[in-house]
């Protein structure tokens, strides 16, 4: 569980903040499934937002030692990210709540473990370069590049994503120490490319949601 103030960056390259209001409480719908309220905001923007309702659903709850912040806050926090890695939340300045399924979908009963989908080391490098970036411009301080978060969103291991870390850190992209990152200059001077990054799955997102939209229109 991350204390701090952290950016979590999705593989489309959206940098986002979440803000849990904790606890998880039960259903008022009288079905079997907890409900925490969240709400996640898209760095960088003016104001763009998601309220959502994550819905934990029964099975999920067993495998859980607890339904406290260090035990589901990860969890959580990639279920998210992988909703918006396939454009099923939008980002509005106002907005209503918007239910997300915490469910099976993400979890292996057979490997006893959770799934968020396994990512190239490219890709796993490319995602720790726009998180560095992305606190830096948004937060401003050390990054926590160890958040166990991290490497569960990406299905790696801490270590794995720190020795993807040092070769960032030795190209000159970062500073590293233990666990936790510092954007150079040499990073900070490729704004332009993530900004545009985050612009363009952005602007894919929006389509997705517009396209819908008008589908629903009466004829």
């Amino acid at each position: 569980m991350n204390e701090k103030p952290a950016i979590y960056v999705t593989l489309t390259g959206l940098p986002l903040s979440v803000e849990f209001k904790w606890p998880f409480h039960s259903s008022t719908a009288g079905a079997d499934f907890w409900v925490l309220h969240a709400d996640v905001k898209l760095g960088n923007s003016e104001g763009l937002h998601a309220p959502v309702a994550v819905n934990l659903s029964a099975t999920v709850r067993e495998v859980l030692p607890s339904m406290e912040p260090k035990d589901v806050e990860g969890p959580v926090v990639n279920a998210l990210r992988k909703e918006v890695d396939r454009r099923q939340i939008e980002f509005v300045k106002s907005g209503k709540l918007v239910p997300v399924q915490f469910s099976s979908r993400y979890y292996d009963f057979k490997r006893n473990k959770w799934m968020f989908g396994k990512a190239t080391d490219e890709a796993i490098a490319t995602l720790i370069t726009r998180k560095v970036f992305w606190h830096s411009r948004v937060l401003g301080g050390n990054v926590w590049v160890g958040d166990p978060a991290e490497a569960l969103y990406v299905e790696s291991t801490i270590p794995h994503v720190l020795e993807l870390t040092r070769g960032l850190a030795e190209s000159g992209l970062m500073t590293l120490q233990g666990e936790w990152a510092s954007a150079n200059g040499a990073l900070i001077a490729q704004s332009e490319k993530f900004e545009a990054d985050t612009k363009a799955a952005l602007a894919e997102l929006e389509k997705k949601h517009a396209s819908e939209r008008a589908q629903t229109k009466p004829a």
